[in-house]
């Protein structure tokens, strides 16, 4: 009988280092993160038109309520490790009760985080220096983001889970119908259409989370049908397994810690340091973020991929055939955000024109699109090889060089532009920030290189420290 558990065809002729079944695989991962991405896009570009104050709050208030929900979703990335090495172990059962301990940890995390973060906003955003017009809107669409990920554990436990086992489609359209209907909501709310009231930025906050609440119904349904329920027990595993939960903890927490200083705290200093300049170089910089959101997301959406489709050769002892897999992600991944970089340089003033008429916000946000534009190809390395890292289970190293990244490079380095080259003003940061992703990219492609992640084996449990290496590496 035919095994169907999986996505993509498991016969011995499938090349699984060619373009085509990377592509195959990734092609889901790409719609769905650049179908958020753009619904992300479309909602900031709604609360801009509130106004030049509402631009400034949108984006530092989702960096900031990405620190929780970035760690959340770091470590539930080790997830995704843990469901492929199962399948390419043959252990079906474990992939699903994997699911459900990330399930447990994730509510129980987001219910103490609510109750810690929730009356800390506004203390937050007035240590981040923002203006008090803007951080009142900060701390309205926070809080409501708070609720929402508590929803949002069943979306990322669920992406992970798909991944893992190759049903990355699952994903996508679970995405895709919860981002609609976020768009949707945020139409409404915002602006108060269709007899319901005008929420303005609170508008896009509940817009959100019901869109997650969409989402989340369908991943559980789906994860909870016979279907699923046939090929891997679902409905079975639902039992509480603390070494398992610890399996995930002992990756997942570097990589959560990782993603969290990565992309929210990154992101939480670069608006820190910027917002000395002024609301004008907030809303620039908001502007120019939301622009590299989408031309990231495609190959966030690839490395995504390329760590279940590493995680699952692992898993089957063919260690050396992630490394062809690594190598056919990243071509196409410095050849799109290559382009993507000309794209930025060369149209840099029609792209901050279209974001707003404040002749100063154009030209803060012209520069800072060309420092964007420089660190395109690094960003992809960065993404790719840490992809490829984090599905051997290498979380250790990826969170080391993130911190070094945002806390040495940006928040030290930052510190010093401002205050000895404070006449470069928003640049400024942004140059700096620039190089700490050109220095985390070269960082993992050097770690890649040197073949340490092949001396980990995450299912040797011994009592010494994450991730564990052995002898030699399998091949």
């Amino acid at each position: 009988m035919t095994d169907k558990s999986s996505l993509l065809s498991q016969s011995h002729t499938t090349d699984e280092t060619s373009l085509r079944y990377m592509l195959k695989l990734a092609a889901p991962m790409v719609v769905t993160t650049i179908s958020f991405t753009i619904m992300q896009f479309v909602d900031r570009f709604m609360v801009s038109r509130l106004g030049t104050e509402a631009l400034a709050a949108i984006l530092p208030a989702g960096l900031v309520s990405f620190l929780p929900s970035g760690f959340a979703i770091g470590a539930m990335a080790s997830l995704s490790t843990f469901v492929s090495q199962s399948l390419g172990r043959s252990n079906k059962k474990d992939c699903s009760n994997y699911f459900w301990q990330a399930i447990y940890m994730g509510f129980a995390y987001f219910v103490v985080v609510v109750v810690i973060m929730w009356p800390a906003a506004p203390w937050i955003f007035k240590m981040m220096g923002q203006p008090p017009p803007v951080a009142k809107m900060e701390v309205i669409y926070f809080r409501i983001m708070l609720y929402a990920h508590v929803l949002a554990v069943i979306n990322w436990s669920g992406n992970q889970f798909f991944m893992g086992v190759h049903r990355p489609i699952i994903t996508m359209c679970a995405s895709l119908c919860g981002q609609v209907v976020n768009v949707a909501a945020n139409y409404v709310l915002i602006f108060g259409k269709f007899g319901f009231p005008e929420l303005g930025i609170r508008g896009a906050g509940w817009g959100t989370f019901i869109g997650i609440a969409v989402a989340a119904v369908i991943n559980m349904a789906v994860f909870l049908s016979s279907a699923m329920n046939t090929a891997f027990k679902t409905r079975r595993t639902a039992n509480i397994d603390f070494s398992k939960m610890y399996d995930l903890l002992k990756v997942g927490l570097p990589a959560g810690f990782g993603l969290m200083v990565n992309v929210a705290f990154w992101g939480m200093i670069l608006f820190g340091l910027v917002g000395r300049y002024g609301t004008e170089s907030l809303a620039a910089t908001s502007a120019a973020l939301s622009y590299t959101s989408i031309s990231v997301m495609p190959v966030v959406g690839i490395g995504t991929a390329l760590s279940a489709a590493v995680g699952k050769t692992i898993g089957a002892g063919r260690k050396k055939v992630a490394t062809k897999q690594t190598s056919v992600c990243l071509r196409v991944a410095l050849i799109y955000m290559g382009l993507v970089g000309v794209c930025f340089f060369v149209f840099r003033n029609a792209l901050m024109a279209f974001w707003s008429s404040d002749d100063e916000v154009i030209k803060v946000g012209v520069n800072i699109l060309i420092c964007a534009a420089v660190y395109q190809v690094f960003h992809a390395a960065r993404i790719i090889y840490g992809g490829a890292l984090r599905g051997a289970g290498d979380t250790v190293w990826l969170a080391i060089v993130s911190t070094v990244g945002a806390v040495v490079i940006l928040g030290l380095g930052g510190l010093l532009v401002v205050g000895f080259f404070g006449g470069l003003e928003a640049l400024g940061p942004w140059i700096v920030g620039t190089i700490s992703i050109i220095a985390v990219g070269l960082a993992n492609y050097w770690r890649f290189k040197s073949n340490k992640w092949m001396q980990i084996d995450l299912f040797k449990r011994r009592a010494v420290g994450v991730p564990v290496e052995v002898e030699t590496a399998a091949e």
